[in-house]
């Protein structure tokens, strides 16, 4: 074993110690020890995407940060399992090595040197992915996408899914159509002021908003987060440009709030 492995290693071994520590029935942290699967879900979440804004802010000192944040809820759960006789921190680990080798096979398998191309790898991994789903009895085109998914993201891997068997337009035209379709429907609900037909077409729009963002490649998560960034952005340039002004943003009427947005826009844009 190499000095690096060694040192890996022996880390890792240092933080189950710690967790099991904090696990002790008798001197560990009263917080960790009423935790269980369910009640750290909320925090796994939330470490997971303050990982995801500090890879967006490309904050490399704060990702190393929230990684070991990540790392922990994983040592947390293999923690509460091993303490239930379910499984441990090596079963995981084994687990996800056995998981990439059988996934890669053009990788580890041995090719004959012939490199597989990005199709070709792609097509591999979802075959190997249903036979995945077939041996934990999960047939069905849409099982095993997680029902806790961000909205967004669940509706896109759906819908990509559902275009594996043919369910899918085959031109953008259709795609944008179904946009203004479900547009024309929601001017219908609100005409009738049904507020339960509102609802239930305000989500077929978000359905046909993410459909066309993937046909445009355009991933509808992180879209809609660099939507939410940039309105961040200008709006607290507003609420700057308000306050050197002597003024409050609540105290202006819309038209100069619209000035105030498009003079944000111009200032980020020339960033």
């Amino acid at each position: 074993m190499t000095d690096d492995a060694t040192t890996t290693h022996a880390g890792i071994q240092s933080l189950l110690d710690i967790m099991r520590r904090l696990r002790d029935p008798d001197s560990g942290c009263p917080w960790d020890l009423k935790q269980n699967f369910h009640t750290i879900v909320p925090y796994t979440i939330e470490e997971t995407y303050e990982l995801a804004d500090a890879i967006a802010a490309e904050d490399f000192a704060q990702i190393r940060d929230e990684l070991g944040d990540v790392l922990f809820q994983v040592v947390f759960y293999t923690q509460i399992a091993s303490e239930q006789a379910l499984f441990t921190f090596e079963d995981v680990v084994d687990g996800i090595a056995e998981k990439l080798l059988r996934r890669h096979p053009h990788v580890f398998a041995g090719t004959g040197g012939q490199r597989s191309s990005e199709g070709e790898v792609k097509e591999r991994w979802e075959q190997i992915k249903g036979e995945e789903r077939q041996q934990k009895n999960q047939g069905g085109t849409l099982d095993d996408i997680p029902k806790a998914l961000p909205a967004l993201s669940r509706s896109q891997k759906l819908q990509k899914r559902a275009a594996r068997v043919g369910f899918d337009w085959s031109e953008l035209d259709a795609v944008r159509g179904k946009v203004d379709e479900e547009l024309g429907e929601l001017a219908e609900a609100v005409f009738q002021g049904d507020s339960a037909a509102i609802e239930s077409e305000v989500g077929d729009i978000f359905l046909a908003m993410v459909n066309l963002a993937r046909h445009l490649g355009v991933d509808a998560e992180d879209a809609l987060r660099h939507a939410n960034r940039r309105f961040e952005d200008r709006f607290r340039l507003m609420e700057a440009a308000a306050e050197r002004d002597g003024s409050q943003l609540g105290e202006e009427s819309l038209e100069r709030l619209e000035e105030r947005w498009q003079a944000a826009k111009r200032e980020l844009a020339s960033d």
